[in-house]
């Protein structure tokens, strides 16, 4: 077993405090909203509905980008993956695969010892959420929230640069920080 060591990289996913959701101009803040108030037509995959990018959730990716000592890329792109998920709707999640609007960054963290970690972050991409998923106690169905749905999110990617417990405690910490 010594001729092992752990190799880790973290995937990490921050909602963004936006007034509307990612491509819906329905409201963004579902903490005390009653079940499936909060779901635009884009979240239902009602036809004829197209996605209208919110500009608060670029601006606060933008933020983030030079926050991760990245580059923030002059053109990126959204795509669909397709999942088929009941708290999915529409069928697909509307995220960015091979142009993410953040590019090679990097996390320095402090270990306890004092020593500095530093974790390249690969990429950090917009996506939308997708809904929630409840399952009440006694009864043999689930039930679906779709406020969640929509809600802006930036995924983090860091390379596999960790290799112990103790250094992913301190990225994610830092992570968290910024």
């Amino acid at each position: 077993m010594k001729t092992y060591f752990p190799t880790i990289g973290i995937e990490c996913h921050v909602q963004l405090k936006t007034v509307t959701k990612l491509f819906d101009g329905v409201g963004n803040d579902a903490r005390t909203a009653p079940p499936n108030t909060l779901a635009g037509p884009l979240s239902f995959g009602l036809p004829g509905t197209l996605p209208v990018l919110n500009k608060a959730a670029i601006e606060l990716a933008i933020r983030a980008g030079i926050a991760l000592n990245a580059e923030v890329a002059n053109y990126s792109k959204f795509d669909r993956k397709h999942y088929f998920y009941p708290d999915l709707p529409k069928g697909y999640q509307i995220t960015q695969y091979d142009e993410p609007i953040i590019l090679n960054g990097r996390v320095d963290a402090v270990l306890p010892s004092g020593e500095i970690v530093s974790v390249r972050v690969e990429r950090a991409h917009l996506e939308e959420d997708a809904g929630k998923l409840t399952h009440p106690d006694g009864v043999n169905y689930s039930l679906v929230d779709l406020n969640r749905a929509g809600t802006p999110l930036l995924e983090i990617v860091s390379f596999p640069d960790i290799h112990s417990a103790v250094d992913a405690k301190a990225y994610a910490l830092e992570l968290y920080l910024i």
